[in-house]
């Protein structure tokens, strides 16, 4: 792995300490882990192969590919836009660094989604329910919100031409109906919804963060006011296009979860429940 040195075969489990050794030493904390997904990624084959033929030759060419991908990790480009994918619900969704990288906080809100959907769907609206995903990015809130509840039509929207094409890919390749509009916010979205899920740019670019978030899309990151320009105005375009009873799911950091509430009151909404990173809100019948 010294570039100054020729490269030459090496067997897996040696590949992978070296590899583990050198994120480590980077002060990445999960450097086996990405050891092993990188190698993994470059073989085709899975990580549990990977322990079980850990005695086994990896060719030049493929020292090469992944000792490339190993400097990329190195200079902290995120794991998920190395490999181009990232696990969601169960799903792998395709990423690239037009997109952000779906966290598993985000999950929260399918969870609070589903728990929604069976309480309160059928008494919203007559059949089919409307969902819209505002700042979509690579569609895992949306799609999987369709997969996980076949009932809703779902929109996905976002002002990013390039997110919406890995959207659409993502929605093809997992086999989700979804309609893909590109709007600011709701400007352009032509529905009255039941439900607004919505991971908007919420961090104050004053705050501290990882040296990965440099890699992702400054349009889909950050924000405003203390971070919260965006959900703000989300919540103002809200009324007119949610109906009354209807609910509206926002990710946003804890410490920002009092503001937001403050200013929905403004706006028609009433708190439903704030849990973890989501704050949701129900407008008022």
């Amino acid at each position: 792995m010294n570039e100054n040195l020729p490269l030459k075969a090496l067997v897996i489990r040696d590949w992978l300490r070296d590899a583990a050794g050198q994120l480590a030493n980077a002060g990445i904390s999960s450097a086996k882990l990405d050891a092993e997904i990188i190698l993994s990624h470059t073989l085709r084959q899975s990580r549990t192969y990977l322990h079980a033929h850990d005695d086994e030759l990896v060719s030049v060419r493929h020292v090469e590919i992944a000792d490339a991908r190993l400097q990329l990790r190195l200079d902290r480009t995120p794991i998920a836009y190395i490999v181009g994918h990232k696990e969601f619900y169960g799903r792998l969704f395709k990423v690239n660094p037009a997109t952000l990288i779906p966290r598993p906080e985000s999950e929260t809100i399918i969870t609070i989604l589903k728990e929604l959907t069976a309480q309160t769907a059928i008494n919203l609206s007559q059949s089919p329910p409307r969902l819209v995903d505002i700042g979509t990015g690579s569609g895992c809130l949306g799609i999987t919100a369709k997969l996980e509840m076949p009932e809703l039509e779902v929109t996905l929207v976002d002002v990013s031409r390039q997110a919406l094409r890995v959207a659409e890919t993502n929605a093809k390749e997992l086999h989700a109906e979804v309609i893909m509009t590109r709007s600011d916010l709701l400007h352009s979205y032509p529905f009255v919804a039941d439900y607004i899920v919505a991971n908007l740019p919420y961090v104050d670019p004053e705050w501290e963060r990882s040296p990965e978030t440099n890699y992702e899309p400054a349009l889909a990151l950050f924000a405003a006011d203390d971070g919260l320009a965006l959900i703000n105005k989300l919540l103002q375009q809200a009324p007119l296009h949610l109906k009354s009873g209807g609910y509206i799911l926002l990710e946003a950091d804890p410490r920002q979860h009092a503001a937001i509430i403050k200013t929905a009151k403004g706006h028609q909404f009433v708190l439903h429940e704030a849990r973890d990173f989501i704050v949701t809100l129900r407008k008022a019948t």
